[in-house]
């Protein structure tokens, strides 16, 4: 009597090899068997006839620590066929607990503005973390949740610096030798309890949310390359992963800190993965530096082990008004990231200096106008900023007056310089100065309408060619996501899917090779007991119809949603129909097009600790015992 059985599939094992059509059976939380027309009753019999079955998908660049502690169900990611995460990137987490500290609150200081993420749901979830201060003890915290997915937490450096150093000497000096051995050993500590490896950031504009620090970034952009090379040789020790974003302004700096990754000159490869491997609108010269920076790193004279994490769609980025990861990267907007959401006097205040317009203006026509290195680099498309500053491409989703809807900015800018007004855009017009250049328009949109007018941009990835390659690049790793972040600016929760779409018209065999690139690759390389379908393995499975995959339409498929568990709306993705059937720990989580009874209100995943780390820990107890 098997609990579940799937007949008439055709299965992709995960390993890349042609697929077969057949059943699967799950007894216990386990694959029980696999074969042509398997015998014995079942508690569930699914028919699967013309559908694929593939092990459950892997997300390796996800931000759901705060989510997972108020719905751990995950369920935006599990409709997708997504059954394992990896979490605590880019040096945030929370594996030391709040870590609030003569006054600090820490999780709310690093995670608002760096993952755009509001302050009163960043507050519920450092309400919960009161309950551990230590990796250990999150860890088992994880275990006593009723996940959906798998997760797999990382060690962060921001709140490992903190959890040493203190928040404000974190991002105010150099640790001191006793804390550099003292975060070492915190390293060692995560490495030995099974945590899948070691998150760090050198983006150089992620900046902290809370007084005093606005203006300062985040801790580990404190790190220097003594204290990074230290802390990775713990993680190189034990066949661990480094997560890492480039200091992209310096490329003399990220080939010195990605070239950790050789075992050249290190004695040992260092599994290194970075964000991200996209094609930038505003600079096409950065994808072919990632394609090139990974062939060197990963060439027999370096050996390392580098992986740059791939996008499976276009880089679409809402923003609120000014609120909007592009806005940090450029001065002027940033002061008007600075505020709190809520306080839109702050924003209004920094609107209305004379001196910030006039920095404004010089940035807005950096390039566009005159003679220069600016002029130069934006014609030859190697643009310092990933915002092209360009009305044409700022598409209005929503705004007070409703006829911009579905337009670009530049569009009413023509009928206000026309003197053509729509009907209701009559008042606004006449409330301007005439002959406003775009750049005052522009100022004048943020100071009318603030974060009501609603827009996106498309940032990077494009060209659908370019990205398949990226994709299909065997020294690039899809599956990147953001999830659990940017909740108003992204919605990628649907990658893997569209990763999928790309390669369905190529035959079944480059199908399977993607399957293997979403689901074995990635679980190799952490080092997590997932991603393959066998024998005695976990029962994650992911059943996709690839007739509705072929016509799910993953831009048309963004909605705005309201979470009631964070009191926040949210842009989401709908795939409903593309993924029939989604088993986590041999139990259901999505049948047909919903979730059943039990995600989030049972245990079906588990927090993955690495292989290796549990076949040393068995090791150690064996040898003790002997």
């Amino acid at each position: 009597m098997w609990d579940v059985l799937i007949q008439n599939a055709t299965i992709f094992d995960g390993t890349g090899n042609a697929p077969i059509t057949g059943d699967v059976a799950i007894q216990d939380g386990k694959i029980a068997a696999i074969g042509g027309q398997l015998t014995g009753k079942a508690k569930k019999t699914v028919d699967a006839t013309g559908q694929w079955l593939m092990p459950g998908l892997l997300d390796i660049h996800t931000h759901y620590d705060l989510e997972v502690e108020i719905e751990p169900g995950l369920p935006e990611s599990v409709r997708h066929g997504t059954t394992t995460v990896v979490m605590s990137n880019c040096s945030l987490g929370i594996a030391f607990g709040a870590q609030r500290k003569d006054g600090a609150d820490p999780i709310v200081d690093c995670f608002a503005r760096v993952e755009n993420m509001p302050k009163h749901i960043l507050e519920r979830a450092a309400g919960i973390a009161e309950g551990w201060d230590n990796s250990a003890d999150y860890m088992a915290h994880l275990d006593g949740l009723d996940l959906g997915p798998n997760v797999v937490p990382m060690i962060p450096h921001s709140m490992l610096r903190i959890e040493v150093m203190g928040l404000k000497a974190s991002i105010t000096r150099d640790p001191t030798p006793a804390e550099l051995d003292a975060m070492c050993a915190l390293v060692e500590k995560g490495m030995e309890e099974g945590y899948a490896g070691f998150s760090t950031d050198a983006l150089p504009f992620h900046y902290l949310a809370n007084d005093p620090n606005r203006r300062q970034k985040i801790p580990t952009q404190y790190g220097t390359y003594k204290e990074l090379k230290r802390l990775t040789s713990v993680v190189r020790k034990h066949d661990a992963v480094w997560q890492a974003t480039p200091p992209k302004d310096s490329p003399p700096e990220t080939l010195r800190n990605f070239m950790l990754t050789s075992g050249r000159f290190h004695g040992k490869p260092l599994k290194l993965t970075a964000v991200a491997a996209m094609d930038i609108v505003s600079n096409k010269s950065l994808g072919a530096l990632g394609r090139v920076l990974s062939s060197i790193l990963n060439s027999k004279f370096v050996d390392g082990r580098f992986r740059l994490q791939a996008l499976a769609a276009p880089f679409k980025v809402w923003s609120e008004g000014a609120i909007t990861p592009l806005s940090e990267e450029i001065v002027e907007l940033r002061r008007l990231n600075e505020p709190d959401l809520e306080d839109r006097q702050a924003r209004m205040d920094v609107l209305d200096d004379p001196e910030w317009q006039r920095e404004f203006r010089a940035m807005w026509y950096s390039g566009k106008r005159g003679l220069g290195i600016s002029r130069l680099k934006r014609a030859l498309t190697i643009e310092d900023h990933t915002l092209t500053r360009d009305l044409a491409d700022m598409y209005i989703e929503r705004a007070p007056i409703d006829s911009w809807a579905g337009e670009p900015i530049s569009a009413s800018y023509e009928r206000y310089l026309n003197r053509k007004p729509n009907e209701d855009e009559v008042d606004f017009f006449d409330s301007l100065v005439e002959d406003m250049d775009e750049a005052d328009y522009f100022i004048s949109l943020l100071r009318e309408f603030d974060t009501d007018l609603y827009w996106y941009t498309y940032a990077a990835n494009t060209n659908p060619a370019v990205v398949k390659q990226l994709i299909q690049n065997p020294k690039m790793l899809p599956g990147f996501s953001d999830s659990g972040a940017h909740i108003t600016n992204m919605a990628f929760y649907d990658v893997n899917l569209r990763a999928l779409q790309m390669v369905q018209d190529d035959g079944l065999d480059a199908v399977s090779n993607m399957v293997s690139r979403l689901t074995r690759e990635p679980a190799e390389f952490f080092d997590l007991d997932v991603g393959v379908l066998e024998r005695g393995r976990p029962a994650d499975v992911t059943i996709i119809d690839p007739e509705a995959l072929r016509g799910h339409d993953g831009e048309g498929s963004v909605i705005e949603n309201y979470r009631e568990s964070f009191e926040h709306h949210q842009l989401v993705n709908r795939s409903d129909g593309v993924v029939s059937l989604v088993v986590i720990g041999g139990k259901v989580a999505w049948e047909g097009t919903d979730f059943t009874d039990a995600l989030g209100k049972v245990k079906m995943g588990r927090a993955l600790r690495r292989v290796g780390a549990s076949q040393a820990a068995s090791e150690s107890f064996a040898a003790a015992a002997e």
